[in-house]
């Protein structure tokens, strides 16, 4: 019932910027927060940026400045600015969310991922 849909990873030269997004859809009654994380080859998943419902931002050290998430409420949808790309960005980015999802008479709070965009910054 509920799916988060990532666009927007691919290649990118140092110093370059990308857009990510995640749309959430399906019987969501709420969501909490969302955010990104990231996982590159080796290392385990990080969070990157988050957002709450009241707006409440946070971002992993190593992308302050570069990075801002922002939230569009009525779309289900986050977007992540990605500036001033290192190669050290490299990595899957993961978008998550934490619903209440309706299921029948009921609210299940859960945590949800997205299938995961490659990014990939290069020369």
């Amino acid at each position: 019932q509920v799916q988060l849909v990532e666009s927007g990873g691919g290649l990118v030269q140092p110093g370059g910027s990308l857009r990510l997004s995640c749309a959430a859809s399906g019987t969501i009654f709420s969501i909490n927060a969302m955010g990104w994380y990231r996982q590159a080859p080796g290392k385990e998943r990080e969070l990157v940026a988050s957002i709450t419902a009241g707006g409440e931002t946070n971002y992993a050290d190593s992308v302050k400045g570069r990075f801002t998430i922002s939230r569009d409420v009525y779309e289900n949808t986050v977007h992540l600015q990605m500036n001033s790309l290192k190669p050290e960005d490299a990595a899957v980015y993961y978008c998550n969310a934490e619903l209440a999802v309706v299921s029948g008479p009921a609210l299940y709070e859960n945590d949800y991922w997205g299938q995961g965009t490659q990014v990939t910054v290069s020369s």
